[in-house]
């Protein structure tokens, strides 16, 4: 069993060695890389809102995962990091958005991230097909 990398139109170039996504091959498992909020420049996008970050790296997450040929209903575990708790109840309220149904597995641990304006990063798994 091989794997394929998942890397969606519009992707920017990975600030280390990974893809958006791997999947596979045979077994229909997606694992989403670890997702920061970063813009095609690989710029923090919407610097202290935590809301409008974590929508940005759900909306990331989804294009991987629709890339593969999933849809978020696919999604069976997400890691999530953040970088202070005050901003757990923002996090949650969008995630809620995005998995309104029978939720994913996941946990939840605070973390310094790569870029200081970061303020969550999220890693998913999915099961295609």
């Amino acid at each position: 069993m091989g794997k394929k990398a998942i890397i969606p139109a519009g992707t920017s170039v990975p600030i280390a060695p990974f893809v958006p996504g791997t999947v596979g091959v045979g077994a229909d498992v997606l694992y989403v890389s670890g997702t920061l909020p970063f813009d095609e420049n690989n710029d923090v996008v919407h610097v202290g809102d935590a809301e409008a970050q974590t929508r940005h790296v759900l909306e990331t997450i989804k294009s991987v995962v629709e890339e593969a040929g999933g849809t978020m209903d696919d999604v069976t575990f997400n890691s999530i990091f953040i970088t202070d708790w005050d901003n757990y109840a923002a996090v949650n309220k969008v995630y809620a958005e995005y998995f309104p149904g029978e939720k994913p597995a996941r946990y939840c641990i605070k973390v310094s991230l790569v870029k200081p304006e970061a303020l969550i990063e999220i890693a998913s798994v999915a099961h295609i097909g």
